[in-house]
């Protein structure tokens, strides 16, 4: 078998929707749509067995996945991402099992290639032309590239002060790139409004069913490289939320499928401090997130003032025995050069947030010294080269004497 799919179910109302056609929120109340499979006829071909023999990417969890025939499954090779024991950082932080998974290493550079390599690879089967998106930068890049790889055309719409990089990546595989003078949910009114008024499928987060179902695959090989376990506690820096609510769906479809027990990870939300909605509701004690006005922090994927997945994002935190925690620009920059210099982990901002987080809940108990650990590097801090600093930089002159290098070198 490839797809297991069987429906689409609200999961605010619980509607029930077949499919196979385009949609995007729940048509009766406009909340998220999750998808649902068969899980007891997927558990028969989905073993350790079975998947010992497949490829190492996303696409080797092909019953669990919506897309139908195999011939839409477009794919750049994303997932596969290594699991890397952080024993320096675990040593600094007062913990003895600490490991990060590198997505990173994902195609674009980031795990956004997961959600948006899933949602142009079921868009494409069923109809669409042409896709469209806002983001800070890192969806925009992979929706963009996949889009090229199935064929389709795209739109993306950016704040106009997301990194270069991503716009430049944009560029390059052919997207139209609106540039909008706000943040990201202020690009989402405007692709909105392109998508009615243009025929444009949106790919918004947890605005249709399928980047969530990319997104998950997180929580499947995670489970997988741990032996068909889940670690005590996931920290994972967050904007929309999607790879949260991903892996929470995830766990317990391995567990309807007898592939992992009831035990669930306690899961973290890192926030900045100057953009932190998720943060703000949990400590509150609410089910939704209100937006966070005036959002702003260097950590472009973590400036999202609103997200439509907050109470999924509340529920997965709360039922988990988790917490939600705000680091600043500073702190992030901070984790960001302990990655490189203590791992050799190339870790974007965001990622750097997830790593800091770790030390902060061990200075507040929250984390115990033997607690297994896993924290998500999102992406890579090549994209992010303008903020590493350049202090140091030693410049050699040829002309000068060697005496006069080896003083250079030696200095410091």
């Amino acid at each position: 078998m490839y797809s297991a799919l069987t429906n689409l179910e609200c999961t605010a109302c619980h509607q029930t929707y077949e499919a196979d056609q385009l949609i995007n929120t729940c048509p009766a109340c406009g909340k998220v749509l999750y998808v649902q499979y068969d899980l007891s006829a997927a558990a028969a071909s989905m073993t350790p067995e079975a998947l010992a023999g497949r490829d190492w990417n996303l696409w080797r969890y092909r019953e669990i996945l919506p897309v139908q025939d195999p011939a839409n499954a477009v794919t750049l090779g994303e997932g596969g991402t290594p699991l890397l024991p952080a024993p320096t950082l675990g040593a600094l932080f007062g913990l003895n099992n600490v490991l990060i998974k590198d997505e990173g290493l994902n195609p674009t550079g980031s795990f956004k290639a997961r959600g948006l390599g899933m949602a142009v690879a079921r868009a494409k089967e069923l109809g669409v032309t042409t896709v469209a998106i806002p983001s800070a930068g890192n969806a925009a890049a992979a929706m963009s590239a996949y889009a090229a790889r199935a064929g389709l055309g795209a739109v993306v719409a950016m704040p106009v002060d997301a990194p270069e990089v991503m716009k430049a990546e944009c560029v390059a595989y052919g997207a139209k790139v609106l540039l909008v003078k706000g943040l990201i949910n202020d690009a989402g009114k405007i692709i909105r409004h392109g998508s009615d008024a243009l025929g444009w499928f949106d790919v918004s987060t947890l605005k249709e069913p399928y980047r969530a179902e990319g997104k998950k695959t997180l929580g499947l090989e995670l489970a997988e490289q741990l032996g068909w376990r889940v670690p005590d506690v996931i920290i994972y820096p967050t904007g929309g939320g999607t790879g949260i609510v991903g892996m929470w769906k995830a766990f317990a479809e391995l567990e309807a499928m007898g592939l992992i027990g009831s035990k669930r990870p306690k899961m973290v939300v890192v926030q900045s401090e100057n953009c932190a909605p998720i943060v703000r509701a949990f400590e509150e004690g609410a089910d939704h997130a209100p937006l966070w006005e005036n959002a702003s922090t260097i950590a472009a994927g973590m400036r999202v003032p609103i997200a439509i997945g907050d109470y999924l994002i509340l529920d997965a935190i709360r039922q988990s025995g988790g917490t939600a925690i705000t680091v600043t620009d500073e702190q992030l920059l901070e984790g960001m050069r302990l990655a490189a210099t203590k791992e050799g982990i190339s870790a974007s901002p965001e990622s750097g947030a997830a790593i800091i987080a770790a030390r902060m809940l061990r200075e507040r108990d929250f984390l115990n010294a033997d607690d297994e650990v896993v924290i998500f590097s999102t992406g890579s801090g090549i994209m992010h080269t303008d903020l590493v600093s350049q202090e140091g930089l030693t410049v050699l002159d040829p002309a000068d004497a060697p005496e006069v290098w080896v003083d250079a070198m030696s200095a410091g």
